[in-house]
Formats: structure tokens, sequence, C-alpha cells
């Protein structure tokens, strides 16, 4: 089954990013997408809001896709300082990401607000990267599994498919750290989400699974081929050309 799944390369840019820097970052990598003219895999770059149309417009044509770190639940209103996923949309996001373990953790984000959040990436046309991921303490306590099955069945809306749908492991103690699971681990974190979504909706085979913590060019083709693994969710590396693409090609 996992090779009708099409692998799917998603860089996080977090809160990093001016914009003459940040375009030089995107044409390269453009560049790089639209010279390999991959038809077996997607790359995705998410820049700061701030950024999402300059790239957007930058990459235009080349294949590599652009999309939001965050979106509000609203379509609009009185919320100062947020971006709805309409805006994104109109900004020339295809994606955005939700629940990550930064939001969660920053800003107090519970599975509901990131399932509304999933929900409004719909209505706007986007489509939803769904992050979910256990702590050290979490881990070290035996609960990964059951942490993993909370967050989803709080997080993923009714009425999801593998089409309206990717899902994001990143295990909060691995991002940025430069530790990694070892591959049994996320082949088990994975097979266990796969099992959950299967009793949440009817094609859960076909959702792309994302791995996501400390992912670079060095150890990608290794985690990249654990099964149910189906891509990457990519934070430091992908504010490097050389090494996000490397990454990608991993694929």
């Amino acid at each position: 089954m996992a090779r009708t799944r099409i692998p799917l390369i998603a860089g996080n840019w977090k809160m990093n990013g001016l914009k003459a820097d940040a375009l030089s970052l995107a044409r390269v990598v453009a560049a790089g997408v639209k010279q390999e003219a991959w038809k077996d895999r997607e790359v995705l770059v998410c820049p700061p809001a701030t950024l999402v149309m300059a790239v957007a417009e930058a990459v235009k044509g080349s294949g590599l896709l652009v999309g939001g770190e965050d979106c509000h639940a609203k379509a609009s209103g009185a919320h100062t300082g947020d971006i709805s996923a309409e805006m994104l949309k109109d900004a020339g996001a295809s994606h955005v990401i939700v629940g990550h373990s930064e939001r969660r953790t920053d800003c107090g984000e519970t599975d509901a607000k990131v399932k509304a959040k999933a929900e409004a990436a719909w209505r706007a046309g986007l489509l939803p990267i769904v992050c979910i991921g256990e702590t050290l303490a979490e881990r070290e306590a035996g609960k990964t599994l059951a942490v993993l099955e909370t967050q989803l069945k709080g997080s993923v809306p009714a009425g999801s498919t593998a089409a309206k749908l990717v899902v994001a492991y990143e295990p909060v103690w691995a991002i940025g750290t430069g530790k990694t699971p070892t591959t049994p681990e996320v082949a088990a974190a994975h097979a266990h989400i796969r099992k959950v979504l299967g009793g949440l909706m009817g094609d859960a085979a076909g959702v792309r699974l994302l791995y996501g913590g400390s992912v670079k060019g060095s150890n990608a083709a290794e985690l990249l081929a654990v099964a149910d693994v189906d891509g990457a969710l990519v934070g430091g590396a992908a504010l490097k050309a050389d090494e996000f693409l490397a990454i990608a090609k991993a694929a």
C-alpha cells in the first residue's frame, strides 16, 4: 500500500526569515524541485504568514508547494493578530500545519482547537497537516501510544478522508534537539497511528503519515524507509536549501 501514497516532504520554517533571505531560500529550493521535476513526491515549504504571499509568487510554476504554519478556526472577525485559513488560501497557500507541539505548548492549544483548525482548513480549500506527539516524560512513562491515540481521536475531524488529511508524528522531545527515536520506535508509533485512524475513517490506509523531529539529510533515508512513514515534517534543516533538497531526494 505504501507505494500508492505519494511522499510529502514539508518544511516548517517556524518564526524565521526576513523577506530577502526567505525569498533567496525559496528560489533555490524551487529551482531544485523544478530541476528534478518529481512526479513521485511532493515538496512543500511553510514560511511565516508575512512571507506566504511573497514566497508563493516567487516559486510559482516550479512545482514547489507553499503552506501556512497555523490558522485560526474562524474565517474572519475580532481575532487580533490571527490569520484565517481563507487568508492563507488567498495568499497562495495549499496546505496548513495545525496542532504543532510548539502551538500546543506555547499557546495552550487543545485537541478540540486543533480539530476546529483542521475543519477551517477544509472550509478554505487547504489540506491540513495535523501534528501529534508525546513529551519525554510521557515516553519515559510508557504512555507514547496512548497519548498519540488520544490526540488523534481529539484532533482529527469527522469526515476525514485520505485526500483531506495528512498526519505528522513529531515526538516533542526530538524537535530541534538532534535526538531521534530508533527506527523500531518510529515504526511502532506510525503503525499505531494507522491503526487508530482505521477506527476513525474508512480509507486510513491511504492517509500520509509524516515523521518529524530532527530530520536531516544524514538520517532522512533511514527514517523515510520505515514502514508507514510517508514523508517528513522538517524544521531546522528546512532553512538550508541543500539540506532540505537532500531530504526530498531521499524520499
